[in-house]
């Protein structure tokens, strides 16, 4: 058995959408189950998300806090936002929000994970990037509203934040998924190891 996950589709019979906000939605689908019986599944639809693990030349890892409602949390989190545009570009999408929330380019990009988030509750896919080689962009600082406006940035070592993750300190869940596989590809054989930026996407096909 090859320990890899695999697309499957198991049969919709009635599909409703009783929620449609501005970015997500809720579904319902009613699903053949392998016995034959049919059962309904609600889930949030999402866009599918970026998110950026930006490493500086000291080995700090750019993060900001952030107040989550949803959880009554101010969180540690790498950079991130949604795919704005059906099929758009996963790199180009990381490039905008790392300017945007940070107000930094790199020049050299990796995939460093694709997940899935929570897939009992949602369709969600985010891919997150590596970015290195690091500056400051050009122009005017992007203009933040309402919880970005309280966002507060800091540049952590990565070992700071591998330990503080074990130790139960930090719960986003890309920071979490970002700074271990980094740990790991770095113990490793390193960054060659990394997909390219613009390696193909199954869960949010784009064209390159």
């Amino acid at each position: 058995m090859a320990i890899e996950d695999t697309a499957e589709h198991w049969q919709v019979v009635a599909s409703a959408t009783p929620f449609t906000g501005n970015k997500t939605g809720v579904r319902t689908d009613d699903v053949v189950m392998p016995d034959g019986s049919v059962h309904q599944r609600d889930y949030q639809t999402h866009p599918g998300s970026v998110a950026i693990l930006a490493l500086d030349e000291q080995g700090r890892v750019v993060v900001l806090r952030q107040y989550r409602h949803p959880v009554r949390h101010k969180l540690w989190e790498i950079p991130a936002g949604l795919l704005d545009v059906p099929g758009e570009n996963p790199l180009h999408a990381a490039q905008r929000e790392l300017y945007e929330e940070a107000h930094i380019k790199a020049e050299r990009w990796h995939v460093l994970s694709d997940v899935f988030t929570s897939p009992g509750g949602t369709d969600e896919a985010v891919r997150i990037f590596l970015a290195q080689d690091l500056s400051e962009a050009d122009g005017e600082r992007f203009e933040v509203a309402e919880e970005e406006a309280d966002m507060e940035l800091a540049r952590v070592p990565l070992e700071e934040l591998v330990r503080k993750v074990l130790a139960g300190e930090l719960h986003n869940n890309c920071l979490v998924v970002g700074v271990l596989a980094l740990s790991a590809a770095l113990r490793g054989d390193g960054v060659k190891t990394l997909r390219p930026a613009e390696a193909p996407w199954p869960a949010r096909p784009f064209e390159a």
